[in-house]
Order: structure tokens, then sequence, then C-alpha cells
């Protein structure tokens, strides 16, 4: 079993900046891909960011392209989300989760994640 617990989240201004931290215990998440999503009432949960499981590779959502920039620390069972020039539109509560994959072209749904963490608020006034 993996527990991930989700920090870093808050309130902050429009173009403000937050580093989001998913930290795992449990287990090593060394051989497994790691994700962040998002989710606001009413709408389904949103892929935001990826990673494989050796960092080489990473996929973003469009709308946070060139904004976001996860990263992990598998020493440190760790994984991150920078978030730079945030919007009012990324306002949700952010969500990261571990799963084995054989392909990144899979990440980017919920389906392949086995661990989720209990999330934690992300909140971007104008």
């Amino acid at each position: 079993q993996v527990q991930l617990v989700e920090s870093g989240g808050g309130l902050v201004q429009a173009g403000g900046s937050l580093r989001l931290s998913c930290a795992a215990s449990g287990r090593s998440i060394s051989s497994y891909a790691m994700g962040w999503f998002r989710q606001v009432p009413g709408k389904e949960r949103e892929f935001v960011a990826a990673i494989s499981w050796s960092g080489g590779s990473t996929l973003y959502a469009n709308s946070v392209k060139g904004r976001f920039t996860i990263s992990r620390d598998n020493a440190k069972n760790t994984v991150y989300l920078q978030m730079n020039s945030l919007k009012p539109d990324d306002t949700a509560v952010y969500y990261c989760a571990a799963g084995r994959v054989q392909t990144m072209v899979v990440v980017t749904t919920t389906r392949p994640y086995d661990y989720w963490g209990q999330g934690t608020q992300v909140t971007v006034s104008s």
C-alpha cells in the first residue's frame, strides 16, 4: 500500500506561485508513474501533469503547459508540482496519484492510478 499526502495549497493572487508536494509512505514510489489531477465541485477530475517513474518523461494538460512543472525526488519519496502564473481558473482541489503503467500514453486518465491522496485546496483570487 502507498499512502499519499498532498501539501502546499492555499490562497494566492492571480499571477502568483505555489509549490505543491506529495509525500508518499508505506512503499517506495520509485517504480510508479505519478500524476497530478484537479477537481472543482460538479465537474470531473481533470488531468494536470504526470511524470514517469524515472522522471525522464513528463506530460502536461494544455491549460497548464508552460506554467506548471512536475518533478520528483525518489530518494525523498516525494513528487512536486510547481505552479507559476496562476489564474483564477486554476482554483480547485489538487490530488496526486500513483500508478504502475507500461506507457505514458495512459497517464492522462484516472484509470491507471492505484493510489490517491486526499487533496489540497488551491484558490486563486482575481
